[in-house]
This record gives structure tokens, C-alpha cells and sequence, in this order.
């Protein structure tokens, strides 16, 4: 059997105590040679599907009888979008264990296969009522996208309304809710609701596991530009300075050389000697500061790259 390499720091003791004490059905080395694939499989999952993949297939060729192992093996095969392998393996973790956790995953998987009513007739299952909290805002997730699947997208926003969601209360549920219904109300053309409701979700995205802000600010029409962009000719730089009122700078005519209480000189009238150049005048209108207060000058720097 071909082996995958693992880090020397990965010991095996990092697995949850509860997948612990189902590998001790197995002789020792074998346990520990599983869980180091099953902690392997935990650390690429988010980053590395691919990786993460490969590592489940060994633990499940290891020991395809723990229901660890199987349940492992089928959110590889999820992340990596394997959605019919997913489902069998999480069928088959649940005819050993029972439980009805990993009902919603399954559900989703028959989206991801491209069967949605299959999907909204396990959502109307009694087994989503032995589902926690958690598990129940999850299959309400699933079931609302199925119904986005089938062009229901009313029924979607109606499918996501519930006490979770009118809840102020922040769960880790919470933040993917509400930018759930965020979206659904966005494909319906209700954009000032949506843009409400992302906000909502950034309060609640603690973690970082939507884009809730980035949708926030293409609704806002906040466009964010790279400023080392190679592509730029130059970068321009404005620096805000507070100046004395009677010191003079290489890019500002002495105050005496200004005239005092005096408009700025129409752009048809040419500058005398004395006079300060029309392009580096006081705004036209604005009162000239005080002796005693300092000046703001705005400094433009233009550095070619």
C-alpha cells in the first residue's frame, strides 16, 4: 500500500478523544498509523482538499470498518467535490454509528448531484428533528439552496425565515444565515433589504467565513485598488501638513506677496510680477485664515515607478 509522507511532528494524539476510542479497536501501531492520516486529513481539508483526499484514502484503506475513518473519508471526497463517494461513505458512517448528524451533508450532497427534490424530501424528514440546533439551521441552509437549484428563489427567502434568523443573538451558525438570506433577497432584485442583511452578517462573521464585506462594499460601489499595482505608470501620494501662516515653502508664494482681502484673479487675467501664480492661489471664495491659526496645505507627490 503506497504511503503519504507525514510531518514528524504529527504524533497522532491530536485526534478528538472520541475518534481516539474508536481506533482502539484496532492493534496499536495500526491506530496510530490511522490517526496520523486522519490529523493529516484534518489539517489540508480547508487549504488542500486535494491533499486532504489523498491522506483519507489511506486511513480508509487502513480501516474501512471505523466509523471515524468512513465519515473522514466522505468530507474529503465533499470538499474535493466527489459528491457521489461522499454520500456513500457518509451512508455508510451512519449505518455504523446510527446518528443522524451528518443528515444536511448528505442532503447537500444530492444538490451537488443535481437532484434538489431529493434534497427538499430529506428536509422534510423526521430524522431533521433529532438534529440539534445547529443541524437544523444547516438543513434549513440546504433546503433553501435547493430551492434556488429549482428557480424557487421566493421560496428560498421563506424557506430561511425563522427565530434563528430574527435572532440577535450570534451563534456560529449565524454569520452564514444571514448572508444566505442576504444573497437569496439579492437574486430577487430586493437590493436595499440585501444590503441590510450583509451587514448584519459582517456583525456576525467573526471568523471570517463568509465574504459578507466584499459583497457589502460592491453594493456600496467601493471598489478596492492594488497601490503597488505594477501596471500603474506612478503612484500619486498627498501628504497633509500643518503649516505656520507666515512661513514660506518652495510650492507656496509668501503670505505678504498675496493680496490681502482679494479674489482670485480671473483665469483671463494675466498674473503681474507681484502677484502669486492663479494656479497656486487660494480657492476662489474662502476666507484667508487667520495670523494665528495654522494653514492645512495639501503636498502632491508623484514618484514614477
Amino acid at each position: 500500500m503506497k504511503r503519504l509522507p507525514i510531518p514528524d511532528d504529527v504524533t497522532g494524539d491530536e485526534i478528538d478523544k472520541d475518534v481516539r476510542q474508536e481506533l482502539q479497536s484496532l492493534p496499536k501501531t495500526l491506530a496510530e498509523d490511522v490517526a496520523r492520516n486522519l490529523v493529516m486529513v484534518a489539517r489540508l481539508i480547508d487549504e488542500d482538499p486535494e491533499g486532504a483526499y489523498g491522506y483519507s484514502r489511506v486511513a480508509l484503506r487502513l480501516a474501512s470498518r471505523v466509523a471515524a475513518v468512513r465519515e473522514a473519508a466522505g468530507f474529503a471526497a465533499y470538499a474535493t467535490q466527489k459528491y457521489s463517494e461522499a454520500l456513500a461513505e457518509f451512508r455508510a458512517a451512519r449505518r455504523m454509528t446510527g446518528n443522524t448528524d451528518l443528515w444536511p451533508v448528505m442532503a447537500d450532497c444530492e444538490r451537488g448531484l443535481g437532484r434538489p427534490e431529493k434534497a427538499l424530501d430529506m428536509a422534510g424528514a423526521p430524522e431533521v428533528q433529532k438534529l440539534d440546533k445547529a443541524g437544523q439551521v444547516e438543513m434549513r441552509l440546504v433546503a433553501a439552496g435547493a430551492r434556488r437549484d429549482m428557480d424557487q428563489l421566493d421560496a428560498a427567502i421563506v424557506t430561511l425565515q425563522s427565530p434563528e434568523l430574527a435572532s440577535n443573538s450570534i451563534q456560529p451558525w449565524t454569520a452564514r444565515l444571514r448572508y444566505a438570506y442576504a444573497d437569496a433577497l439579492l437574486a430577487v432584485g430586493r437590493e436595499g433589504e440585501a444590503r441590510e442583511w450583509f451587514a448584519k452578517a459582517v456583525e456576525a462573521d467573526r471568523d471570517g467565513s463568509t465574504n459578507a464585506s466584499d459583497r457589502l462594499a460592491e453594493l456600496d460601489g467601493v471598489e478596492f485598488v492594488d497601490a503597488m499595482d505594477e501596471d500603474d505608470a506612478e503612484t500619486e501620494t498627498v501628504v497633509t501638513v500643518a503649516v505656520d501662516e507666515n512661513t514660506t515653502t518652495d510650492d507656496e508664494p509668501a503670505a505678504e506677496d498675496e493680496p490681502a482681502e482679494e479674489e482670485t484673479p480671473a483665469a483671463e487675467d494675466e498674473p503681474t510680477d507681484e502677484e502669486a501664480p492663479a494656479a497656486e492661489a487660494e480657492p476662489a471664495g474662502e476666507a484667508t485664515p487667520e495670523a494665528d491659526e495654522p494653514k492645512i496645505v495639501q503636498i502632491k507627490d508623484t514618484t514614477e515607478d
